[in-house]
């Protein structure tokens, strides 16, 4: 498993919304210079993270961002799932992956199953509020 760029930048925009959550909305011109990030790169993250419930958009003057919740209620691994294709370790285990085959005697599933249990159980330990930390 690889997270990438996506995912990398979704994690800074949502702690870099958290900082500045007591201003309102926050515009992701102010996001992406903070962050030496694309503003047209981050007008492609932000789509998934409206989506996911994980914030609000706001148009027009004074427009922009904001989290829908505080920061220690957002575990990263929500964050992540939103904005990438699988945390899965192998494909099988993907989320609507055609099942396999092999899944009643492969000898490396339940160690599979272990590692993606792990992941998964270590990313939604961790939230915004530990990563502002």
């Amino acid at each position: 498993m690889m997270i990438s760029t996506r995912g990398r930048y979704a994690l800074r925009v949502m702690v870099d919304l958290a900082e500045h959550s007591g201003e309102g909305s926050v515009a992701m011109k102010e996001v992406a210079a903070r962050q030496q990030v694309s503003l047209k790169y981050l007008e492609r993250i932000m789509p998934l993270l409206v989506e996911k419930g994980l914030v609000e958009g706001v148009r027009g003057k004074g427009g922009g961002y904001c989290l829908t919740r505080e920061p220690e209620e957002y575990p990263i691994g929500e964050i992540l799932r939103a904005t990438e294709t699988s945390l899965a370790p192998v494909a099988c285990l993907a989320e609507g992956a055609e099942p396999c085959k092999r899944a009643s005697f492969c000898p490396t599933l339940p160690m599979w199953k272990e590692l993606d249990a792990l992941v998964n159980g270590f990313l939604d330990s961790k939230t915004l509020a530990d990563l502002m930390a």
